[in-house]
């Protein structure tokens, strides 16, 4: 296993796990496991490995988050619906104090009123959304980007 120092966790909220047959024209039909290898291929392309962990509940994503400060330098996350009020994954990302970069495949903000807010943007570098799969890569990038300006 890489250092810490040069390992980035890829973190997956709700529905994710649905990436290629769920709504296509507002995915598309990549898998999660396709935008999965290309972050980590970007991820090894730039001297970092990365770990992908996906789920569907909240609490279990709280864990995962608990755990990643002495395992990662940073969170790539979309948390799908989590976005908009899941306050208890703010805090613990506030709480572990890694960097975060916020990603999402559509643009939130051209949708539905409801996805207007993101209660992970505070506790975030920074918010990539709208590029499809190539979100997941800009946020790998603009992280390690990040990590090596440190």
């Amino acid at each position: 296993m890489a250092a810490p120092h040069k390992r980035l966790l890829l973190l997956h909220g709700p529905n994710l796990n649905l990436l290629g047959t769920r709504e296509p024209a507002i995915y598309g039909t990549a898998t999660l496991a396709d935008h999965v290898s290309r972050a980590t291929a970007a991820a090894r392309s730039l001297g970092y490995e990365a770990d992908s962990e996906q789920s569907n509940d909240l609490g279990a994503l709280i864990g995962i988050v608990h755990q990643a400060g002495v395992r990662y330098a940073g969170i790539v996350l979309n948390a799908g619906a989590f976005t908009h009020f899941a306050w208890s994954l703010h805090d613990a990302l506030k709480s572990v104090g890694l960097p975060v970069v916020e990603v999402h495949l559509s643009n939130p903000a051209a949708r539905e009123p409801w996805r207007h807010e993101s209660v992970i943007a505070p506790v975030a570098i920074g918010s990539i959304a709208g590029f499809g799969g190539e979100s997941y890569v800009l946020g790998v990038q603009a992280l390690v980007r990040y990590l090596e300006s440190k």
